[in-house]
C-alpha cells in the first residue's frame, strides 16, 4: 500500500514537473544557409546541447546571408548562421546584431569547370588561364557566386583580380543561389564557381573532370566565413540562453575534430536531406576546405580588410565600425579564453 501511494506521487509529481519543463524551452528562431560551415549548431541541436540550455531552435534555410539580413531586420530570425560580411552592413543601417561566435573561416573556393579546368594545368596563375580560355573559347569564362556584397561574391571577386590580377575582360561573373550554383557548374551552364563544402565534394565526386583550382585561404587569407549572430532584443531578453547555446557551439567544434564519425550523422540529417549520401559527407567534414573555428576574435581584422576591398569594388559605400558588432564575450567565457 504505502508502495503504491509513493509511485502514485512520484507519477503525479512527474506530471506536474513536465508542462514546467516544457515551458522552460525558449523558442529560437534560427536561419541558416546550407553549407558544412552552419553544421556546428546543427550538431549541438542533434546532440541536444540546444534543448539542455533551454532553448527549443526551428531552422529556415535561406539562400545567402543578403537575404537572410530581411528576416533578421524584421524580426522573424533570432539567429543568423551565415557569412559575417552582409551584418556590418546591417548593423550600419540600424539592425541591432552581435556576433557572438564563428563556426568556420576559409570556406569558399574555387572550383573550375572541366573546359575550365584545363587551362589551369601546370599550376598556372587565374589570370593567365582565364586569359587563355578567352582565347580559346572566344569568350569570358563565366564564374557563379552569390549576391553582391556577399562572402562569395568578395572572395571571388578578391582572388579574381588582386591575387590573380585578371583582365575584367576575360570573365564574367553571375550571381545566383547556392543551389543553382551547384547546379550549374554540374549542368556546364557556368565555367567555375564560388563553392564551400559540402558542394565541393558533391560536384569533384560527381563529375571528376572538375576540379578545386583555390581554397580559401588563396583567395581571401583569414577569409571570415559563416558566424552565429544573434538579434539584440533575443539577446537582451536571453543573455543566458545565448552564453549557453555559444558554449554548446565551442563543444560541436570541439566534437568534430574528435570524433567526426560522431558527427556525420548529425550533418547529413541537417543538410544532406536524404539526398547527399554518407561517404560525401564524411568526405566534405575531411576536406581542406574545411576549417571550423568558434573564436569570433580570429576573424574581426579580416572582416575589416574584407569591407576595405568591398569599398574598393563599389559593393559597400564606405566602412561600417565593426566594435560594435562583436561580442566577444560570450566565447571567452564559455572558454576561459
Amino acid at each position: 500500500m504505502f508502495r503504491s501511494k509513493i509511485l502514485g506521487f512520484a507519477a503525479a509529481l512527474a506530471a506536474l514537473l513536465l508542462p514546467a519543463v516544457a515551458a522552460a524551452q525558449t523558442p529560437v528562431r534560427v536561419g541558416y544557409i546550407p553549407i558544412l560551415g552552419v553544421a556546428p549548431i546543427f550538431i549541438a541541436d542533434k546532440e541536444g546541447w540546444l534543448a539542455a540550455a533551454g532553448l527549443k531552435p526551428t531552422f529556415t534555410p535561406f539562400e545567402s546571408g543578403p537575404n537572410m539580413i530581411q528576416a533578421l531586420a524584421s524580426g522573424t530570425v533570432d539567429v543568423y548562421v551565415a557569412g559575417v560580411a552582409p551584418l556590418g552592413v546591417a548593423r550600419s543601417k540600424g539592425v541591432d546584431v552581435k556576433v557572438v561566435a564563428a563556426t568556420a573561416i576559409e570556406e569558399m573556393t574555387f572550383v573550375a569547370g572541366p573546359r575550365l579546368a584545363k587551362y589551369f594545368e601546370g599550376g598556372a596563375k587565374a589570370a593567365e588561364a582565364f586569359a587563355k580560355f578567352r582565347e580559346a573559347e572566344g569568350r569570358p569564362a563565366k564564374l557563379a557566386t552569390q549576391p553582391p556584397g556577399s562572402v562569395p561574391d568578395t572572395t571571388l571577386k578578391h582572388w579574381v583580380y588582386k591575387v590573380g590580377g585578371t583582365k575584367e575582360s576575360d570573365v564574367q561573373i553571375v550571381a545566383m543561389g547556392i543551389d543553382a550554383t551547384q547546379q550549374a557548374l554540374l549542368a556546364g551552364a557556368v565555367d567555375g564557381a564560388t563553392v564551400r563544402e559540402p558542394a565541393v565534394s558533391i560536384i569533384t565526386t560527381r563529375n571528376p573532370a572538375t576540379r578545386l583550382v583555390a581554397l580559401g585561404g588563396d583567395m581571401f587569407p583569414n577569409q571570415p566565413g559563416t558566424v552565429v549572430a544573434v538579434s539584440g532584443a533575443f539577446l537582451a531578453k536571453n543573455p543566458e540562453g545565448v552564453q549557453k547555446m555559444v558554449k554548446a557551439v565551442v563543444d560541436a567544434i570541439d566534437l568534430i575534430a574528435k570524433d567526426p564519425d560522431r558527427t556525420v550523422p548529425h550533418i547529413e540529417a541537417a543538410l544532406g536531406k536524404g539526398i547527399v549520401e554518407t561517404s560525401i559527407i564524411r568526405k566534405a567534414v575531411a576536406s581542406p576546405a574545411s576549417k571550423f573555428v568558434a573564436d569570433p576574435r580570429v576573424i574581426i581584422e579580416p572582416s575589416r580588410l574584407m569591407q576595405q576591398y568591398q569599398v574598393t569594388i563599389g559593393t559597400l559605400d564606405k566602412e561600417v565600425p565593426l566594435d560594435g558588432l562583436f561580442d566577444t564575450s560570450f566565447y571567452q567565457k564559455a572558454t576561459g579564453r
